[in-house]
């Protein structure tokens, strides 16, 4: 299959690069610039530019997002107004170029964000009504809307509503607890937290299988999420496999809202949970 990829440099681009090329697909990168190590055609493109030229191809992912480095939620920096605009209308221009092209499948990486954070402990469902409390689930949320009317029964939309995505990007040294691990063996007091989590690759096997699937309607929405994981037990796993100590901080009071998601393992689609888990922390100390 010919896929276009936009965000293939980011953190969760790259898990997606990397199982697309894996299965064979041929992949072209829209982006500012090529993404070294893969192999993978290049298109320039740029959310704030006009409507983009494609290449005739037979689906879209897209993955990016203008924002402040290492920020999604608050992305928008001193300037929302530039952050909403190029997110919103970028991402119309593209879903309307893709299908130009003759794109039969969009795939939208979305976020939970989109249900907003005020509904802690509750079960976030698909047929929920989006409430988002951020300017980045708003955006999200825009971009789901764009593709949804956008959708019909030649040019099928998918979204996946993600949460918070771990592992360790093919192609990069850094990862997102990266400085929470260094403040943990400096012995620094760590702040609590308890959040939900989804692996790299399973958020990219997730992309996989909508590929490999006969939509029943032309636009659908699915949750994906894996584990709930407090942070101090976040620490001691990663104490115990690498042999790093520190304080461990104390177990996190506020629960988050949890993402449902029997609609994607409906499908097949299968995450590896704690044992995924593990594994990223042996393969760090490895």
């Amino acid at each position: 299959m010919r896929v276009l990829l936009t965000g293939a440099s980011g953190s969760v681009g790259r898990f997606i690069l990397a199982r697309l090329i894996g299965e064979g697909h041929g992949v072209t990168v829209l982006g500012r610039r090529p993404v070294g190590g893969f192999a993978a055609a290049f298109h320039p493109f740029d959310l704030s530019a006009p409507e983009p030229q494609l290449a005739e191809a037979d689906a879209l992912v897209h993955c990016a997002l203008l924002h402040e480095p290492g920020r999604f939620r608050g992305g928008e920096g001193d300037d929302p107004e530039t952050f909403r605009r190029v997110n919103v209308d970028g991402t119309q221009r593209l879903f309307e170029s893709a299908k130009k092209a003759g794109c039969r499948r969009a795939v939208f990486l979305s976020s939970r964000a989109v249900y907003g954070d005020h509904r802690r402990g509750e079960m976030l469902q698909e047929t929920d009504d989006p409430q988002p409390e951020s300017l980045y689930g708003e955006v999200k949320m825009a971009g789901e809307q764009v593709l949804a009317e956008l959708s019909d029964r030649v040019f099928r939309g998918s979204v996946l509503r993600a949460t918070g995505v771990y592992g360790l990007p093919p192609g990069l040294q850094e990862h997102k607890w990266s400085s929470l691990f260094e403040d943990f063996a400096r012995g620094d007091k760590i702040t609590p937290r308890r959040a939900t989590e989804v692996h790299g690759e399973d958020l990219a096997a997730a992309v996989s299988l909508l590929f490999t699937r006969d939509e029943p309607e032309p636009f659908e929405v699915f949750n994906v999420s894996d584990l709930l994981l407090d942070r101090r037990d976040l620490l001691a796993a990663y104490s115990e496999i690498s042999g790093v100590t520190g304080k461990l901080p104390e177990e996190a009071v506020n629960m988050p809202g949890i993402m449902t998601t029997e609609k994607l393992r409906a499908l097949g689609w299968t995450p590896e949970g704690m044992d995924r888990l593990r594994a990223f922390l042996r393969e760090l100390t490895a």
